[in-house]
């Protein structure tokens, strides 16, 4: 029967539905049977194919500047499985070919291919993207099956920029040191998972697929500055190179917040490469784990104590003779001379040890080492580095009088470079030490302290006079005429230092080094309104010279970059001319 005329077209219409709606009764059929009328059956034929779990990595959390630039941070990246059952027929060749090519430990790849028992093995981990792709890709094309890639965020450094202090990852995605330890529950997050089943070496789309996201880790903010640490590190490599020293520290604080800006480490390591044998011993930080003896420049702290005890001005007369004997032994100068007639300055100016131990007399035991103690020796300074040393500061009532006399001058104790810096910094801080941080904000450690600038807690160690007249005689330390570190004076600024050298110890014995020193130099400007503080350290160094000359130009390099880096102007005052000698009337 022929359709009435003008009405074929909705003839067609509705054949067309009836015949779309068969067809999807026999799919929907076909689903209800998959789905709900025949599930054993399904699953049996699933269970025998194999069912794959995996981990979903979280992204981990960055490590980030002070101005939110990445240290540290989770690039994109894949993971490479694999088949077994897919790869065994051809386990050499794959092993072989992905060990060349990804830099893999063959006979760990073989086994990992060669399993046929199960139906997913992990091949590599935390690979370049491009790199992995590649190298799938190439034998997928050339025939051979069952090598997969999955997402996998892999970590990125910037190079070598504070690497001791960040520390790295290892292959298997752990943390191995640092702040990548440290704070590894903050950085972490928590990784996911996904079950599914597999039939013919792909996902079977309706069989028992399970996924648990991944929850990505928080960032971590520094006070370090990106740029000025990696100049930091720059100086101070040319310095160790040219001192041919053993190794060599720097600090810069802000002086009124004790944030670190800056804590450079040489020799130090690329964190993104592939850590040599004779790179282990240069993974941590030096400045944090390394104690020495900090020589001359703790005389600021004596000389600040005995000013802020009202026992000395910086006009004080001493006579300073050509040796001292104590005890047992004779204290010396670092130059010969004969009678001296130094004021207070003058002692700090020069360097002498014998002024200052004179100086010193004045104090008992407990009184000094109650200063150095509010300075921070003999403590950690807690800001959340792994092995940081407290340094030593012994008992007072241990002290005999050579120990006294030692400790006045720096030997006999010993730091680190931080809190060696931080203490300096608080003579430059108006006599008030703050708390040094590197972490702004703050975050708990994996110990379960809570470091960082909102916790950075202040306390007042000296006078404000005090500590003005310190800073006063330090200025004389770098005068080209009176002073022992004129190569640490930045032009147009008013810079207040002081140079330290001494002997190292032997560690096996117990005993100093014969011909072996620690040179270093600190200092703050401006010196009369003061905005960073500045520590450089170098570690046995094998040419001569002492801390002026060998750490003080490095100090000069890095104080005029931070002053110009942060728009910090001369004062365009005029220090005042303390003397350094004096005459009998």
């Amino acid at each position: 029967m022929s359709p009435p005329r003008g009405g074929s077209a909705l003839f067609r219409l509705r054949f067309g539905f009836v015949a779309i709606a068969i067809v999807l009764s026999i799919y929907g059929a076909r689903l209800v049977q998959l789905q709900g009328l025949d599930p054993k059956s399904y699953a049996a034929m699933a269970a025998a194919e194999g069912v794959v779990s995996i981990t979903l990595p979280a992204d981990r959390g960055a490590i980030l500047d002070r101005d939110g630039e990445p240290l540290a941070e989770s690039v994109d990246g894949l993971m490479i499985v694999a088949d077994p059952k897919l790869t065994t027929e051809h386990a050499p060749y794959l092993a072989k070919e992905l060990a060349n090519e990804l830099g893999l430990d063959y006979f760990t790849t073989l086994k990992a291919l060669s399993k046929p028992d199960t139906r997913f093995q992990y091949i590599a981990r935390r690979v370049p993207a491009t790199q992995a792709l590649n190298a799938v890709e190439r034998l997928t094309e050339a025939g051979y099956k069952g090598l997969a890639t999955e997402r996998d965020p892999l970590r990125d450094y910037t190079r070598d920029v504070a690497a001791n202090l960040l520390g790295y990852m290892g292959t298997d995605g752990e943390p191995l040191g640092g702040m990548e330890l440290t704070f590894d529950k903050i950085l972490a997050g928590k990784d996911g998972s996904a079950r599914y089943e597999v039939g013919g070496g792909n996902r079977i789309p309706l069989g028992d697929n399970q996924t648990v996201k991944p929850v990505d880790g928080k960032d971590l903010k520094l006070t370090i500055d990106l740029d000025l640490q990696w100049f930091v590190q720059r100086v101070l490599r040319q310095t160790v190179l040219n001192a041919r020293a053993e190794s060599g520290m720097a600090v810069v604080m802000d002086t009124r917040t004790g944030e670190v800006l800056a804590l450079a480490d040489d020799p130090t390591f690329d964190a993104n490469g592939p850590l040599r044998r004779e790179d282990k011993s240069n993974l941590g930080s030096r400045a944090m784990s390394d104690v020495y003896e900090p020589g001359s420049v703790e005389k600021v702290l004596t000389l600040a104590a005995l000013l802020d005890a009202g026992k000395v001005t910086p006009w004080t007369k001493i006579l300073v003779p050509p040796e001292l004997p104590r005890q047992d032994r004779v204290i010396h100068d670092h130059w010969d001379h004969g009678n001296e007639k130094l004021t207070l300055t003058g002692v700090l100016a020069k360097s002498s040890n014998i002024g200052t131990v004179l100086a010193a007399d004045q104090f008992e035991p407990a009184e000094l080492h109650g200063y150095l103690d509010k300075f921070g020796f003999g403590q950690r300074t807690k800001v959340g580095v792994r092995g940081e040393t407290a340094g030593m500061l012994s008992d007072p009532d241990t002290w005999s009088q050579i120990n006294q006399d030692t400790i006045a001058f720096g030997q006999g104790v010993s730091v680190n470079a931080l809190q060696m810096a931080a203490a300096i910094n608080t003579v430059a801080n108006g006599g008030v030490r703050v708390s040094p941080s590197l972490v702004r904000g703050s975050a708990v450690t994996d110990q379960g302290e809570q470091v960082g600038t909102d916790v950075a807690s202040p306390e007042r160690v000296l006078s404000e006079k005090a500590a003005r007249q310190t800073a006063q005689m330090m200025e004389k330390v770098v005068d080209p005429e009176d002073g022992t570190a004129p190569k640490a004076a930045v032009p147009d600024y008013r810079v207040a230092g002081k140079t330290g050298t001494a002997q190292r110890v032997n560690p096996e014995c117990g005993c100093y080094e014969q011909d072996a020193f620690d040179v270093s130099f600190a200092g703050f400007a401006p010196a009369d309104d003061p905005r960073f503080t500045v520590y450089v350290v170098l570690r046995k160094p094998g040419v001569a010279g002492g801390g002026g000359s060998l750490a003080g130009p490095a100090f000069s390099t890095i104080m005029q970059h931070a002053l110009r880096r942060y728009s910090v102007p001369p004062t365009g005052t005029k220090a005042p001319d303390l003397p350094v000698t004096w005459t009998r009337r």
